[in-house]
C-alpha cells in the first residue's frame, strides 16, 4: 500500500466527505452512488463561490461542513463504532457528550483542511447490491495531479429512507478504526472521563472559538445505550 503524507490523507478525506452533502427531494430513495456523485459539484461550487469570504473568515467553512456534510453522516453509529466495546461502559450522559464532542472534532478538523481544498477529481464505481439492501459499500478513487490515485470506500446504511455514511476507508485505513485505537488508549488511562477530556482539549486546539453544529442526535444516543 502506498504510504501517503498525513496532509494528503486529510485532503482525500475532505474530498470524500463533502461528496455527502445536499438533501434528497425525490419521493423515492436515491441510490447511494448517485447521491455521492450528485452532490460533489454542488459543494465544489459553494467552495468556489465563497473562496474570498473563506480566506477572510475561515470560520465560514464550519458552517459549510455543518450544512453539507454532517446531516448526511450517521454520527451516532460512527461514534459508537469508533468507541467500540467501550460504548457499553459509558453512561447515557457520557454517550451524548461523546457524540457531540466527536462530531465537533470532525467538523473542526476537516474544516481546517477544507480551507486548502484544490480541484481533485473523483471516480465512483457502481456497487453490487440487492434491491432490499440496507447497507452498502461504494468504492471510489481520488485522482491527484502529480500523485497516485487514492482509493476511498464509503460504508453507508439506509436510515429513515436516506443513505447515510457511517465509515470511510481511505487507502485501506478506516476512519472509525483509526479513532478506535486512540480512544482505547485513553480508556485504559482513565475511562470515559479521559476520553471526553481528550476530545475537549483537541476541539479547543483546533478552533479558537467554539462552533456548535446544528445537527444533533442526542435522543438516538440515548436509544443506543
Amino acid at each position: 500500500m502506498i504510504k501517503l503524507q498525513l496532509k494528503q490523507i486529510l485532503n482525500a478525506l475532505i474530498v470524500s466527505l463533502f461528496m455527502i452533502g445536499a438533501t434528497v427531494t425525490a419521493a423515492e430513495v436515491e441510490a447511494p452512488m448517485d447521491m455521492l456523485k450528485r452532490t460533489s459539484d454542488d459543494v465544489i461550487k459553494v467552495l468556489k463561490e465563497k473562496r474570498e469570504a473563506i480566506d477572510a473568515d475561515p470560520g465560514i467553512v464550519y458552517q459549510i461542513v455543518d450544512d453539507y456534510i454532517i446531516p448526511h453522516l450517521d454520527d451516532v453509529t460512527l461514534a459508537k463504532l469508533a468507541l467500540g466495546k467501550n460504548w457499553r461502559k459509558a453512561s447515557n450522559e457520557q454517550k451524548i457528550e461523546f457524540v457531540d464532542q466527536f462530531r465537533t472534532l470532525l467538523v473542526r478538523t476537516y474544516s481546517k483542511s477544507l480551507q486548502e481544498f484544490s480541484d481533485q477529481k473523483i471516480n465512483f464505481f457502481a456497487p453490487k447490491m440487492k434491491a432490499d439492501a440496507t447497507k452498502v459499500t461504494v468504492k471510489s478513487e481520488v485522482l491527484q495531479s502529480g500523485g497516485p490515485s487514492i482509493p476511498v470506500d464509503y460504508r453507508l446504511r439506509l436510515k429513515e429512507d436516506e443513505w447515510k455514511v457511517y465509515d470511510i476507508k481511505i487507502d485501506g485505513v478506516s476512519l472509525v478504526t483509526n479513532y478506535r485505537g486512540t480512544f482505547a488508549q485513553e480508556m485504559r488511562k482513565g475511562g470515559m472521563k479521559a476520553v471526553l477530556k481528550m476530545l475537549q482539549e483537541k476541539n479547543a486546539k483546533v478552533a479558537e472559538k467554539p462552533v456548535a453544529p446544528e445537527t444533533t442526535n442526542n435522543d438516538e444516543a440515548k436509544q443506543n445505550s
